[in-house]
């Protein structure tokens, strides 16, 4: 068996392949005695090969096949018109080796071909995942809300070879394709035939489960992500098939303390990071299954009732989806199987924590990590929780608070968030930004990854977060660019000049607003009068909602003084 494998299931309690339905302790935890266990007793190898659909995920269709793994599914999917999907680990193997052959031989990919990935929380969206993993091309996923902007920046930048979409995406992918010279293969997810594409679920039809899997290097890329920064366009973060594929059973094991009896619900974008964390490979690492439910948009009320009618045992969801669960909570709604929960994704406020567990009996756990990396840090079962910390070092990282000479700062002194790279790089740190040796480097001080985050460290070996060092906005969980906001304002015609930053909002962590400063054509602005603008096609999911005028603005440490500018209030 792999190395990794030895590692991960060797340590696994008996008590852990329970019955889904029995009730248990909320916070006893299943995988370690301690923080202080967790510290002592991680140790991972990481071995010359490794793929994670061969090693893993193989492995626990094996155990199934010979009695060793309960017949639980390993994936289960509804959605709101009742429809239903259970798959167990051997379903999965042959769906997905199926997948892998449409890759190969109806698409023509090749190990280390690029494949960008835009679904929503569909079935298929996870096959596609462990699809990729088997032929060895690096998937690229993206959010259903890209423009047509968007993709076209990604296609021509990654030079992906293939793109999977469904039909809402698709007329933009074909009005775009001419554009992208690399792109040579188009799939879509739909139940009727669209010219110029295969269509997945036919070619699946046909499509044999006799597949190999390739052989991949611990240090292969396997995944892309496209991440916003402060300055220019989005980068492309690449991680490999250790710094996810095995560093995410870190998060896996130790924060969200799964078993293979588990039932995880993740309610991530499947365009961000977090869904590689918690809705692949987290969960699969130890042999719990992924739970989804598909939702065209986000409804607290459905997700109560699911967490309700359905034995899971572990979700994960964003701080702002969390406040507004709590506001929409009533008596009648019992999570008779739930006893974890944690969050990740922007700083949740203790109020909200507070009035989960008043209402709830569970405490939010919170996490904290980026798409350059695992699980940072994190508060743990058997912790005390001090509500508005982040908690304490993930055990794979050394973190500190380092000041701007990459020194390390004392307790409570405030500083930038980094992560020990020297002498030895920790497994599950991205290998760096594709093509961009400038932008990766800058993001290194001595011996140390900065995470561009800044907080202190207290008395107690807790973290606290106290905001970005650079203007990156965080909005129910998206990271967002001020650059691209800029962008996609400067393509107004009335527009001369514009300039992004956050604002508090008691929802959304840091509010979808921007201040932006505008000189205008027209004298009626200055006037005080409403002058409407369309930038719906260039902001994508951040929408104008209406404009004051200003008379004083501060740029940068700037006042400048009484030029027209406005207050453009903008909500997902």
């Amino acid at each position: 068996m792999n190395i990794l494998l030895r590692i991960q299931c060797s340590r696994i309690p008996k008590v852990s392949m329970r019955s889904f339905h029995k009730d248990y302790g909320v916070s006893t935890p299943q995988n370690f005695s301690d923080y202080e266990s967790i510290k002592r007793d991680c140790k991972i190898e990481v071995p010359e090969y490794f793929n994670f659909a061969k090693d893993v995920m193989d492995h626990w269709a094996k155990m199934e096949k010979i009695g060793k793994r309960p017949i639980n599914p390993a994936f289960w999917w509804v959605n709101d018109n009742g429809e239903e999907v259970r798959w167990n680990f051997q379903e999965l193997g042959s769906l997905s080796k199926k997948l892998a052959n449409v890759l190969t031989e109806s698409c023509g990919l090749k190990k280390g071909d690029r494949v960008i990935v835009i679904l929503p929380a569909i079935p298929e969206w996870w096959l596609i995942n462990v699809a990729c993993l088997r032929t060895g091309t690096v998937l690229i996923p993206g959010t259903i809300q890209l423009t047509e902007n968007d993709l076209l920046y990604r296609l021509q930048t990654s030079t992906a070879k293939c793109i999977i979409t469904n039909d809402t995406l698709a007329i933009t992918v074909d009005a775009i394709a001419h554009k992208c010279k690399n792109l040579k293969s188009k799939l879509i997810v739909s139940e009727k035939p669209k010219e110029g594409w295969g269509n997945l679920r036919e070619l699946m039809k046909h499509a044999s489960d006799d597949h190999s899997c390739v052989k991949t290097r611990h240090n292969d890329t396997m995944t892309i992500y496209f991440t916003s920064g402060t300055t220019g366009s989005p980068k492309m973060t690449e991680h490999t098939h250790s710094s996810y594929g095995l560093g995410l059973s870190i998060n896996g094991r130790y924060w969200l303390d799964l078993t293979p009896s588990d039932i995880m619900w993740n309610t991530s974008d499947t365009g961000w990071a977090k869904s590689a964390w918690s809705s692949v490979f987290s969960p699969w690492s130890l042999g719990a299954c992924v739970f989804a439910h598909y939702m065209p948009r986000f409804e607290p009320t459905s997700i109560l009732k699911t967490l309700s009618r359905f034995p899971i045992t572990v979700f994960c969801t964003a701080p702002t989806a969390y406040r507004m669960l709590v506001l929409n909570y009533k008596s009648s709604y019992k999570f008779k199987s739930l006893k974890h929960c944690v969050t990740a994704g922007e700083p949740i406020n203790p109020e909200v924590s507070e009035q989960w567990k008043k209402k709830t009996g569970l405490d939010i756990y919170e996490g904290y990590g980026q798409t350059e990396t695992v699980l940072v840090c994190g508060t743990f079962k058997g912790m005390k929780i001090k509500n508005g910390s982040m908690g304490k070092p993930s055990p794979v990282f050394d973190v500190k608070i380092i000041d701007e000479n990459g020194d390390i700062l004392p307790p409570k002194q405030e500083g930038t968030i980094g992560i020990r790279v020297l002498p030895n790089r920790p497994l599950g740190l991205f290998a760096g930004y594709v093509d961009e040796p400038v932008r990766t480097s800058s993001v290194f001080r001595g011996d140390f990854y900065m995470t561009g985050d800044r907080g202190y460290m207290d008395e107690d070996g807790y973290i606290w977060f106290i905001g970005r060092s650079d203007d990156i906005i965080l909005s129910s969980g998206y990271r967002i660019g001020p650059f691209e906001v800029e962008s996609a304002l400067a393509e107004h015609p009335a527009v001369l000049e514009s300039a992004v930053v956050s604002s508090p909002d008691q929802i959304r962590g840091e509010r979808d607003q921007e201040e932006e400063w505008m000189q205008l054509w027209k004298r009626k602005a200055e006037r005080g009068s409403s002058h409407k603008m369309s930038f719906s096609e260039g902001l994508g999911k951040i929408q104008p909602l209406e404009i004051q005028i200003m008379k004083k603005v501060t740029l940068s440490g700037r006042k400048l003084a009484y030029l027209p500018s406005y207050l453009l209030t903008t909500a997902k």
